[in-house]
């Protein structure tokens, strides 16, 4: 990658300012009756958590929120006020007004991020990373994908390629999540949204390190590759290797 000291990745047709609805569609799905309010904010706090919609950028619509959702604008409303008093969103009115996404602050920084990371079983958590992302990528080269969908992950390599440093773990979960939702298995997407929100917040506790995403961008080619050529056993192994890239480095700097 010529640029990689500046760039890694460029955001996907210019829409990382403002988060599209089809970025989100892995995680926006109708939440069960009984429970509408607790699986509606469960949801929309793992895009937040997940940086999908990055600090600055607007949520969709209320109308279309509700709608992904399967709930009322009113129980909509009060999932909102939650996040707005957790200091996540704010409000503003207006022509250009809707709900955006706040800069994360973490009470403590740094000390704060990491006493929470040490109350986390890593083993476990990297492990069950593993397990999920290994079968996504074997059911999407075992089963194909639509034209639409090698479109989108096509598109989503591409994001993760050229974007900002300071962008590129959004573009990678975004890409990691495409595969997952690729896959065909709604309850194997909402389980790795989770754990990749643990992983991400042990990766924060890490630096960036260029040589590194460079690495694992060769990776991301691979295993698209390997996906789109129907490769399921080259899927799951070049999936395998760049999981154990990522925990080797987590292992090294946390425990």
């Amino acid at each position: 990658m010529g640029r990689g000291r500046d760039r890694v990745a460029r955001t996907e047709e210019g829409n990382g300012r403002t988060g599209t609805p089809d970025r989100l569609a892995p995680l926006l799905r109708p939440v069960r009756a009984g429970n509408g309010f607790e699986e509606a904010l469960e949801q929309i706090l793992q895009v937040v958590r997940l940086g999908l919609v990055p600090a600055g950028g607007r949520l969709p619509a209320e109308r279309d929120l509700a709608e992904r959702l399967g709930i009322s604008r009113v129980t909509l409303r009060e999932v909102l006020k939650v996040l707005q008093e957790q200091g996540l969103v704010e409000s503003r009115r207006g022509r250009y007004g809707g709900t955006f996404v706040l800069p994360r602050t973490d009470a403590g920084g740094e000390d704060a991020l990491r006493r929470r990371v040490a109350e986390v079983d890593v083993e476990d958590v990297l492990r069950f990373r593993e397990v999920l992302e290994v079968g996504a990528a074997g059911l999407c080269a075992q089963h194909g994908l639509e034209p639409d969908g090698e479109r989108r992950l096509r598109a989503a390599l591409a994001a993760t390629r050229d974007a900002p440093l300071q962008d590129y773990r959004r573009c990678d979960t975004l890409l990691h999540l495409t595969l997952a939702e690729l896959s065909g298995s709604p309850s194997l997407t909402a389980r790795y949204a989770a754990v990749r929100a643990t992983v991400n917040d042990l990766l924060d506790c890490i630096p960036l390190l260029v040589r590194n995403l460079e690495h694992s961008q060769r990776q991301h080619t691979a295993l698209v590759e390997a996906v789109l050529d129907g490769d399921a056993d080259g899927a799951r192994e070049m999936m395998r290797e760049h999981c154990a890239g990522t925990a080797a480095l987590l292992r090294g700097f946390l425990t």
